[in-house]
């Protein structure tokens, strides 16, 4: 679907469903992508429907490619919270017909996700070093 046409098919959902930014869903997709692009690279050999799991590892390493370590402050101006909020927007990417599912997908799917702090905080947060001031070399 050319950019064009994807906006045009957002345009609906993105006034009836304020929570979510256009630049999530525009994420979403490329994620998407992405996600299908990783499985080719691991042996998949034609493209495939993707699991939520599969979806939000894509989303992870997508995200950390892209943003590093601004990922949970780009998110949080899109109003992406948690796992549960991919899941809200790539439902109501389904219920516009931008994405399918098959009968086992569910929102409650994303909700087995990851925790933000852990996905897109820990990976660039300084290792744990000795407290060093209560050494004696730390007063010389």
């Amino acid at each position: 679907m050319a950019k064009m046409e994807f906006d045009t098919a957002l345009a609906p959902l993105l006034e009836r469903d304020t929570r979510y930014a256009r630049g999530a869903y525009h994420f979403v997709r490329e994620a998407l992508s992405h996600a299908q692009a990783e499985l080719r690279r691991n042996g998949e050999e034609a493209p495939r429907h993707v699991s939520s799991g599969e979806l939000l590892e894509g989303i992870r390493s997508y995200a950390l490619e892209q943003f590093g370590p601004m990922t949970c402050t780009v998110f949080e101006d899109w109003g992406i919270r948690s796992c549960d909020d991919f899941g809200e927007v790539v439902f109501n990417m389904i219920e516009c017909q931008i994405l399918s599912k098959t009968d086992a997908d569910s929102r409650e799917d994303f909700s087995r996700g990851y925790d933000f702090e852990d996905a897109f905080r820990r990976p660039f947060a300084p290792e744990n070093r000795p407290d060093h001031a209560a050494s004696p070399e730390a007063s010389r």
